[in-house]
Formats: C-alpha cells, structure tokens, sequence
C-alpha cells in the first residue's frame, strides 16, 4: 500500500533509498531490532518513532554532510507487522499479528467483533498503560464516520467492554433492531438509529413496554406528533426498554368496478362525490359489446346489521350527466357493467376424420349436430357412423366428478374397514395378511384415481337424412368434438381371458366365438358379467342388451371379461364394488383390472 507522510517507521520496515547526480547510489536497508539502519560513509542512526516525512529529512540531511549535487528519492519497501490485542468481550479474543497499516476496524474484523455480551459503543484502545482513544462502532456503521478510527502501534491492546444498556424498536421502521445506549438517549434517537419512520407508519400512536425495577412489565402508550417539540414525549429510555411504531390502518376508500371495460378492478374514490362517469373514464371506457345497463350494490352499515341495496342504471345516460344514472358513488360500492345478452365472439366445434372437409368450425346459437356435419360436406365413403365419437367438455366434468365421489366412497369404505381388522387381528400371521390386503387395496385406490373420463355422449348417428332433426341432433356447445372414424373391422377382447386381443370381425358371429379366439375364459372370470363396450358408446350385456342401441355385436366393439370379485377376500364385503367398476367402465372407456 502506499505510505503517507504521517506513517512511523519501526523495526522490521525496509527502506529504498535512490540517489543520482554528481554521484549515485542505491540501498535497500532493513530497520533492526534496535531501530537503526546502516548506510555506507553516512553510518549508523535511528530512525525508529520517526514519521515518513521525518525519515526523508533526516536521510538527506545526512547525505548533504558528505555530498553535494544529487537527488534523492526514498520510499518504502515491505514493511513491517506489528502484534496487537484484543480483549474483553469479544468473539474471538487474543493476540494478533496485523500490518502496521491496521486500524481499530482492522484489529476488529481480525478478531471477529464485538461478542453478544460486548460493547459497541465503548471500544478503547490502551497504549503503554493510558487510553489513547475510545471508539464508537455505531459511529462507523451507521454514519461512515471513521475519525476516531486511528493507526494502531506495536503490542497495543483493543479492550471491548461489557455492553451497555440495550433497547429495542419493532415495526414501522427502517432498520427495526435491538440497540445499545451511550449518554442520555431519547425516544427521537432511538428512531433516528433505526433510519427514521417508514412511509407507511402511523405517527398517532407508539406502544413502549419497560421494566420497573426488575420486577414488572408496564406498558404505556404515546404518539410521534410533534415529538420534536414536545420533551414529555421524547422521553429518556431505560435498558430494556421496547418500542413499537405502528402501520396506518387500512381504510382505503375504493370501489370494485367489474365486467365489459377495458381495466376492470378496485378504483379510489371521494366517497359522496366520485361519480359513476367519472370511474368509467379511469378505467379505460367501456367495450364494443357492453350493454347499456349496469347494476350497483352498495352494502350500508346500520346498527341492526348490514344493509345491502341493488339498483340499475342506464350507462348512455350516466355518461350524459343525468343525476339520476350518472349516481355518485359510496365506500366499497361494486359496479357491474353487463355485457349484450347470450354476448360470445366465438363457439367453435371441431370435427374430425372421415367427414370431407374436417377441421374447427363455429356455430351460431342453437345450430345442430347435423348443420355443421353437412357444413363440412357430409361423410367421406370410408365413415362408419357406428363408431362415430361425440365429447363434451360439460359431461367429462360431471363423470370426472362422479368417478370421484365413488373412488372417494370407496377409499373410506375399504380404509375403514382395514383398521377395523388391523386392530382385531388375533396372531401374528393374521396381521401379515391384513396388512398384504391393506397394501392391495391402496394400490387398487391409486389404480381407481388415476382414471380420467373422456365426456363421451352416446348418439346413434346415421345418415344424414334420418339424423337431421332426429333426438341425436343435439345442440352444439362450445369446445365439442366429433370424431367419425373408419370402420376399424375388428373386435378386441380383454379382461378375464387367456390371450387379450384384436380379432377380425365376423359379422354372423357373437361374442362367444371370439371369447374362444382369446383362449377362452381363465379360471377366474365372471363369465355371467361378461358385457360389451360397443363402438357407439354404449353397453349392452353379453346375451341380451340393457344399456345399448343393439342387440348384436358389431365391428369396433370390446368384449369384456371381469375377474370375479369374490376371489379376493377383502372385496366380499362390498356389494356394490361390480356396479362401480361397471359404471367407471362405460364413462372412461376403460377396464379396472383387479389383482
């Protein structure tokens, strides 16, 4: 680092000294133990307790003895380190091997600070048995003042004493934290350490807890206004002492505007005098499609309860100025601006596959199934109507709702019944065994939620000249989908059978002759619930229908094999658990395999 005039050169300090002129020379000399340095012809001195400045004086000075006309040039090479150290209450007490550059702040860092129970504010600094200065650390952290902060000497000891008394401000202030006090400190001191008040703090009101002798807590309340002329309230604080500055309370006076504007939201007002023209041209103005009707309501406080009042205004006459509509507006007032009746820019469906021209087309309100088929040109030659898959967001909801309420029936039936046998089991084996279908039966729930319902609507599509205005051509609503497939010619058997697969279709065949083609039913089947996913949607029982448009198997459909339920133990209780799976089935379009 470079050194100033003011640094004292001592033991250990290397010094370059360059001289040119009617002679030249140069020496790099090393102060000794004794504080002396040796120079050829100029001889021994000391140089030891002598400032920068001084050296270079008395360096030329000597010279000038024995030699006339140069230049001298000195300065510094490595210099020295010196030992300190540092006491009393701080983390890291001892001695200290630091440059002789270090400052109070230096030896601090060194030595890690001040301790929980150390001073900050009573920092002294002891050479040769005297005090040579006492330093304030809060000085240095929150006013950079650094005045007091001087060079240290050799075997100088930092002393840290106990701390003094501490007090504590909370809440809305810059810098809330604990402090310590030096000298009579008042309530505005204390404030001003903590970087002032906040912008959002509350000047009528300061909370100070104090303890009285020890003993007992008291707590006494007072306010910041015109603190600064007012010593009763800038009063003296006591160790112990903690102050609380408080937020302003929240009573913005605003109004929630809604609907068809251009910035809906919570706007302020001058309750009595903000007129409703006036909130719609903050917010932007009103859309292209909102209706000339708005609704109020407005909530009154009264002391039998809250009052709530609702009335409508004409938009067009409160933009114009009539009193009557353009109302001035209260405290939390919401303001509803309605857009046109049934308004929607856009309802679209989509269509797919082997329609002549698929792809996402809009409809007008009350447009059929039919009208937007033959909008896309009618069925391709390869369509098969049979198979024909029609979705609806509306109805996956509703089924993922109710595959939901009967997993969760489920889970409760089968997770009460599981501690019931926990707690009643008699050996060792029988725990391991309830504990095996507890551990079934929590695989089985996973299994069950992890279904997800596709919203499938069974319709019966046909040509187009006995479907348009049949009972199947429905009303479209936003985001359907339609999916005319070609004919796949195959039926797939799965569930309880040897071999699950797809088997061409046959059109004289039933079902049995393709159970048989899937090696037959294994040993657990529930061939009496043996049922059939046809390709329309629907489900008819293998034998006989109840639930389908047909009688017959058809190309597309799935025959489905269940596992018999009774072969696991832990499901002969639950008597509806077949009716469950079935329903789940039919909705999602997918088979529950059981263990």
């Amino acid at each position: 680092m470079p050194v100033g005039p003011d640094y004292v050169v001592g033991p250990g300090d290397a010094i370059k000294i360059d001289v040119w002129g009617k002679f030249e020379g140069s020496w790099n000399v090393v102060v000794n133990n004794d504080g002396n340095i040796s120079l050829p012809k100029v001889g021994v001195f000391g140089v030891t307790g002598l400032s920068f400045r001084e050296l270079k004086e008395l360096l030329h000075k000597n010279f000038s003895k024995y030699y006339t006309g140069f230049e001298m040039n000195v300065s510094m090479g490595p210099l020295r380190t010196i030992h300190v150290y540092v006491v009393g209450n701080a983390q890291r007490p001892g001695a200290y091997t630091i440059s002789s550059f270090s400052t109070i702040i230096n030896a601090l860092f060194e030595g890690g600070g001040p301790s929980k129970t150390g001073s900050m504010r009573n920092i002294q600094v002891k050479r040769n048995g005297k005090t040579v200065v006492t330093f304030d650390l809060y000085d240095f952290l929150l006013q950079g003042d650094k005045t007091k902060d001087i060079r240290l000497m050799p075997e100088d000891v930092i002393f840290i004493a106990p701390v003094g008394p501490l007090v504590g401000i909370a809440g809305n202030v810059k810098t809330p934290a604990i402090y310590e006090l030096k000298g009579e400190t008042r309530l505005l001191d204390l404030i001003e350490m903590a970087g002032g008040i906040t912008g959002i703090a509350f000047k009528g009101r300061v909370q100070v807890q104090r303890i009285e002798d020890h003993h007992a807590r008291m707590m006494f309340e007072g306010d910041l206004i015109d603190i600064e002329k007012k010593p009763e309230k800038n009063f003296i604080l006591q160790d112990g002492d903690l102050a609380k500055i408080f937020a302003v309370a929240d009573t913005a006076k605003t109004v929630t505007i809604t609907g068809a504007v251009a910035h809906p939201g919570e706007y302020g007002v001058v309750p009595g005098v903000t007129k409703v023209s006036d909130i719609l041209s903050l917010t932007g103005g009103m859309l292209y499609y909102t209706s000339s009707q708005a609704e109020v309501t407005r909530v009154t406080v009264t002391q039998s309860g809250p009052k709530t009042e609702i009335f409508v205004i004409d938009l067009v006459k409160a933009m114009q100025g009539d009193p009557q509509h353009d109302v001035t507006l209260q405290m939390n007032d919401y303001l509803l601006v309605r857009t046109v009746p049934e308004w929607n820019l856009y309802r679209t469906v989509t269509l797919n596959g082997e329609v002549r021209y698929p792809g996402t087309y809009t409809f007008k309100q009350g447009e059929t199934l039919s009208s937007v088929i033959e909008r896309a040109g009618g069925y391709t030659g390869r369509a098969y109507l049979r198979g024909a898959m029609f979705t609806r967001e509306r109805v996956r909801e509703q089924q993922q709702r109710q595959i939901q309420e009967m997993v969760e029936r489920l889970e409760r039936e089968l997770s009460g019944s599981g501690t019931a046998q926990v707690a009643t089991a008699s050996s060792p084996d029988d725990a391991r065994m309830v504990q095996l279908e507890l551990e079934q039966k929590r695989q089985f729930i996973a299994q069950l939620k992890n279904v997800r319902a596709k919203g499938r609507i069974a319709l019966n599509i046909t040509e187009m000249a006995t479907f348009r205005g049949s009972a199947y051509d429905i009303e479209l609503e936003q985001g359907d989908i339609i999916t005319v497939p070609s004919d796949p010619k195959t039926v797939q058997v799965i569930g309880s059978v040897y071999n699950q697969s797809a088997f061409v279709y046959e059109q004289s065949k039933e079902y049995d002759y393709y159970v048989n083609l899937a090696g037959g039913c294994t040993s657990n089947a529930d061939k009496g619930n043996t049922f059939i996913l046809q390709a329309n949607g629907t489900a008819i029982k293998a034998g006989g229908s109840f639930l389908g448009f047909g009688e017959h198997l058809g190309s597309g459909d799935t025959v489905v094999v269940p596992e018999q339920i009774e072969r696991v133990a832990w499901m002969r209780n639950f008597k509806d658990i077949t009716q469950i799976l079935y329903q789940i089935a039919v909705t999602a379009g997918v088979l529950i395999v059981v263990f």
